[in-house]
């Protein structure tokens, strides 16, 4: 072998220790990142969870006064009319006191009936306890909501009812929503789930409260901004979930990257770049579905949520 050949043959070998090194480094920066996501997600389920535990527990105190209060208004109510229907019979029965009633004393409940409005407290008193049991109502609703949302009997999948869980988590955005946006429910016939409600709640939170966020963007060309949620039964074995927003939009760069982990396009401090990435690993991975994204910038955004019915039809997720 001359001398040229071993120099040729040296800097190949240098070549492929250098392309091996480089490989190296590569694949420990790969399992590094890998490390750090799965740190993240380990650190944002156990957050999930503490906060699971903490609204559950919040709920629990708060569903007991409310029933008691709930409970008692329909007696409420009923003795209430029970004293009107009395008062207006007596009104009715003896318009006139007889005469052996004092004409001071007659005076003096004329006097104070004049004073309180009586005409008025009989026609207002059963509107004002009929709001009392609409606000206790609607407490309840939101507690039920909120145990709903925070379910820990988890651990094996069960029957999930999309429309359920889709109206609890807009009950419990509905502080946001009242800021002049519309919500439209197209709700289809569709069976319930097999699957895992709080982790659906979580996808279904994340996504609408995407949407609100662009929806309340300075640069949202829309006058009346509004989010779309529709179901649909699809081929007997999915459930399909659409939920669309006409906000801005994503640009095509920014779609191909929402789904990375710690990726965002919100300030310091306000986005994780986790909420996404998390629903995505539910939907896909959790639950053998899939999550797609559809927009067009200026348009608005939609996300495609698709679900196996039961778990056996997992398998058919790549004929979708």
């Amino acid at each position: 072998m001359t001398t040229d050949e071993i120099g040729i043959l040296a800097i190949a070998f240098n070549q492929v220790l250098h392309r091996v090194k480089c490989l190296l480094e590569e694949q420990q920066a790969a399992a590094f990142l890998q490390q750090q996501m799965q740190e993240a997600q380990l650190l944002q389920s156990e957050k999930m969870s503490s906060l699971g535990r903490m609204v559950a527990g919040i709920a629990h105190e708060i569903n007991n006064p409310v029933n008691f209060i709930y409970g008692n208004l329909d007696s409420a109510i009923q003795y209430v009319d029970d004293l009107l229907v009395l008062l207006q019979t007596y009104c009715q029965e003896v318009p006139n006191p007889p005469l052996t009633v004092q004409a001071y004393a007659t005076e003096t409940v004329q006097a104070y009936a004049t004073e309180i409005d009586a005409e008025f407290l009989e026609e207002d008193l059963p509107k004002l306890l009929q709001s009392m049991k609409f606000g206790a109502d609607r407490v309840r609703q939101i507690v039920l909501s909120l145990k709903n949302f925070s379910r820990l009997d988890e651990a094996e999948a069960h029957a999930v009812n999309l429309h359920e869980c889709l109206d609890s988590t807009l009950l419990i955005l509905n502080n946001r929503i009242k800021k002049g946006i519309t919500i439209e429910r197209f709700y289809g016939e569709i069976p319930s789930i097999e699957g895992f409600s709080s982790s659906l709640n979580q996808v279904f939170m994340n996504i609408i409260n995407n949407a609100l966020d662009a929806l309340e963007e300075e640069h949202n060309p829309q006058d009346n901004p509004r989010i779309a949620i529709a179901t649909e039964l699809q081929d007997k074995n999915w459930v399909v979930v659409r939920i669309t927003d006409n906000g801005s939009g994503i640009p095509s760069d920014v779609q191909e990257r929402i789904f990375e982990t710690f990726f965002t396009t919100k300030p310091r401090g306000v986005g994780t770049g986790m909420g996404l990435s998390i629903s995505h690993q539910i939907v896909v991975e959790k639950h053998g579905g899939q999550l797609i994204c559809k927009s067009e910038v200026g348009s608005g955004t939609e996300f495609i949520i698709s679900l196996p019915i039961q778990k056996q039809h997992l398998s058919e997720n790549a004929q979708l």
